[in-house]
């Protein structure tokens, strides 16, 4: 079995459906951006997986990747929407809780700063 941290995140993090309650891009709000996403990350181990974005019925894949203090989520979401390219990059979380994830990018700022809500 995985220790505490790698249970918790496969419990509430993993196979979760998550939409984006809140998005900014420095000052320039993004959220409605994101009306009708669901956003959800499946296991391949516990660092790393595929991830999906769907939007009516049209899944865009992608991948995501933790590090092992689960501190890092890196988003990978290659040809897809616009709107998606600004979620794929290193983010850290500044807060975890079981219903919202607060991300923003890793090395950087709070300027930018995305929520994931689990639906």
């Amino acid at each position: 079995m995985g220790s505490l941290q790698e249970k918790l995140f496969e419990q509430n993090l993993l196979n979760q459906n998550f939409v984006v309650s809140f998005a900014d891009d420095n000052g320039t709000v993004l959220t409605t951006n994101y009306t009708g996403y669901i956003f959800i990350l499946s296991k391949i181990d516990y660092y790393h997986g595929p991830m999906k974005a769907i939007k009516n019925g049209i899944t865009y894949p992608g991948t995501w990747s933790s590090n092992d203090d689960y501190g890092k989520l890196i988003i990978s979401l290659p040809d897809t929407p616009a709107e998606l390219k600004f979620l794929s990059r290193a983010w850290r979380f500044k807060s975890k809780s079981f219903s919202v994830l607060k991300l923003a990018p890793w090395g950087e700022g709070d300027g930018i700063n995305v929520h994931l809500t689990k639906e």
